[in-house]
């Protein structure tokens, strides 16, 4: 099944052990949307309504705050960690400003947690507003049953490989970087200056795996060979797509596709994307040479240049060097 020309997965049977039917065919499945766009629907992942419903309200009640009261929590707060509160045009994609607001965080970790002590960047406490108490729970239920679903998710994709399900967890994410995003999106004003506005810009994520849940009113567009194609909301579904670090792991075999975010409807837009990524210290070398089928990419460019292929280092430096330009001012002070 597939909508808007991205595929729809079930990917049930990778929460079942024993169903070696069932994950051999979504890993088959896997591999045909990743070969084809890196994008597709998964259904089958185990976060409920209840738990969707709970963060898209809460949610709704910070962004409607005033913007003074937003900015008690700015990321400058949190520091190091890397958490916190950004205005409107507040963060960059390839040098401009976005067309949108967000809240930025991630796995919570105490004061006495050993890379916390060290100063590790990314690592570290949330902060949460005291004007709406309900958001904690609410972004700690979705990030516990998102993380949940792209651990097995991840397992479809080692089968998908010809690796051994647990291949992924032995090797990068036994202690994954787990970063969880809520964007708030403006409607998109007409363009004054012959450049197109964009919610966000052209972009590919940076990591392994992203799985995003969007409110009914869309504006996700995903970059395939052919056109820029629309990935509206489906119910009941999350978008998944991969990230730099699975095409760089697979030699280009499942590339990571660019995409952007234009909310033409007029109506506030809520999206919640969380990034399941290797471990922080975790050294990104290719896969196994029956994993690693690529052969560097098709040839074409990158859309941003970047050659993939010859960044040799740790999963933490590759994202350093992204994060610190989107947030270049913040990345200067605490990176």
């Amino acid at each position: 099944m597939a909508a808007a020309g991205l595929p729809v997965i079930d990917m049930a049977p990778l929460l079942r052990r024993g169903d070696a039917a069932g994950r051999g065919k979504v890993a088959r499945e896997i591999e045909a949307a990743c070969r084809a766009s890196g994008f597709f629907y998964v259904t089958g992942h185990g976060v409920t309504d209840g738990i969707l419903r709970n963060l898209d309200s809460a949610a709704r009640r910070f962004f409607a705050l005033p913007e003074a009261v937003k900015l008690r929590i700015p990321m400058s707060k949190g520091g190091r960690a890397w958490r916190g509160f950004f205005p409107l045009g507040g963060e960059l994609t390839s040098g401009r400003p976005d067309g949108k607001e967000g809240l930025y965080f991630g796995t919570e970790l105490p004061a006495e947690h050993p890379r916390v002590r060290d100063g590790w960047p990314l690592h570290g406490a949330n902060l949460w507003p005291t004007e709406v108490p309900e958001l904690r729970p609410a972004v700690e239920a979705y990030m516990e049953a998102t993380t949940r679903a792209a651990h097995h998710l991840l397992e479809g994709v080692a089968l998908s490989l010809g690796l051994e399900a647990d291949y992924f967890a032995a090797h990068y994410t036994a202690e994954p970087t787990v970063l969880f995003r809520i964007f708030h999106y403006p409607p998109t004003p007409p363009s004054t200056d012959g450049r197109e506005n964009w919610g966000v810009g052209e972009h590919s994520d940076y990591g392994l795996l992203t799985l995003l849940a969007q409110d009914e009113h869309g504006g996700l567009q995903v970059k395939t060979p052919q056109s820029w194609i629309a990935a509206p909301p489906l119910p009941g579904t999350l978008v998944c797509n991969i990230g730099d670090m699975l095409d760089r792991l697979t030699g280009g075999w499942y590339l990571s596709t660019p995409h952007r975010v234009r909310n033409d409807s007029g109506q506030e837009r809520l999206s919640f994307p969380l990034f399941f990524d290797p471990d922080f210290a975790a050294e990104m070398v290719p896969l196994p040479p029956e994993a690693a089928k690529g052969n560097g990419g098709t040839g074409t460019p990158r859309w941003d240049g970047a050659d993939l292929q010859a960044f040799t280092g740790t999963y933490g430096d590759y994202l350093l060097s992204k994060v610190s330009k989107v947030f270049p001012e913040l990345g200067g002070e605490v990176l």
